[in-house]
């Protein structure tokens, strides 16, 4: 009995492609079972876990997309852990700054109440405790405006202003502080108008916080307040003579609740420079500090000119 060639090779043909398939089939399926068991793996927390295919890999695509779910979740469990250590230090942080004076403001006061100090003492108590009180104020203001900045809640009205006028104002209010504390002052602002989108309140803010941490933390006696402005941006640098920063705590001086005096025997709560900083941001500008230990510091801010 003769055998039709064409068929033959019809029936070989058909043959070879369900071996294809067949060889593809059993490839898919332990494809599937590995994906299925790394599945199961990064399911169980090991966001280590990759899966590895080859060039014609029918799963590559998904396997690929597998790996990049597993480093996207590796990368934002690293930021979470990373968050919650920040605001554990920051509990730590506030917790120090206000059980401190809190416990030492409660002290003076009893002894006042108590009648343990009178004359001249008495009225020596009733200072210290104001400041003390004062000072824990300043804190909770800080701290909520900061919160307010760093949760993105906080509410800004900027307005085409004169950036010239609105820094002599602002800095005319500091010029009484700066004398009784025995600093020399130079203010140089043009006399031009320069108009800018600002938020007078954040820029006021701006300006106040970096001359406080100038008084607060300078030991110096002298600052230099310049603007200076071009078709494109205004630049504000103010300068102090004092003691420096040094290069170990340059870097982290606009981080939060970050103080140079580890010892916190110093004032300050370490927000109003990281304050500052947001608000700067908040108007598409970028501050910087450089520093010479013993000789000064130079905080500079660029403002965009954007109308």
């Amino acid at each position: 009995m003769s055998v039709n060639p064409f068929l033959l090779i019809m029936f070989c043909t058909a043959l070879l492609v369900i071996l294809f398939l067949f060889t593809k089939l059993r490839r898919v399926r332990g494809q599937l079972s590995i994906i299925e068991e790394a599945l199961e793996d990064i399911k169980s927390g090991n966001l280590n876990r990759r899966m590895l295919t080859k060039k014609n890999d029918m799963t590559r695509k998904i396997c690929y997309g597998i790996n990049e779910i597993a480093m996207n979740s590796q990368t934002q469990l690293i930021r979470q852990k990373q968050s919650e250590q920040a605001y554990k230090r920051l509990m730590t942080s506030i917790s120090h700054d206000v059980k401190t004076p809190l416990a030492s403001l409660v002290g003076y006061l009893e002894a006042i109440e108590s009648k343990i100090v009178a004359g001249e003492e008495k009225d020596e108590y009733v200072h210290v405790a104001f400041e003390k009180a004062h000072y824990l104020k300043h804190f909770v203001e800080n701290l909520f405006e900061w919160v307010k900045l760093d949760s993105g809640e906080q509410i800004f009205h900027f307005e085409a202003l004169d950036l010239n006028e609105a820094s002599r104002d602002i800095v005319a209010d500091w010029i009484s502080v700066l004398e009784n504390s025995n600093f020399e002052y130079e203010f140089d602002i043009p006399e031009t108008e320069y108009l800018m989108r600002i938020d007078v309140n954040a820029y006021s803010r701006i300006l106040n916080n970096l001359l406080q941490n100038v008084l607060i933390h300078s030991k110096g006696n002298k600052v230099i307040f310049r603007i200076s402005e071009n078709n494109r941006q205004a630049r504000i640098t103010l300068t102090d003579n004092g003691k420096g920063i040094s290069p170990d705590h340059l870097p982290h001086i606009f981080e939060r609740m970050y103080q140079c005096d580890q010892s916190r025997s110093a004032k300050g709560n370490g927000l109003g420079l990281s304050i500052v900083k947001e608000l700067v941001a908040a108007h598409k500008g970028t501050i910087a500090a450089d520093s010479t230990p013993d000789k000064g510091t130079i905080f500079t801010i660029l403002l965009p000119k954007s109308l």
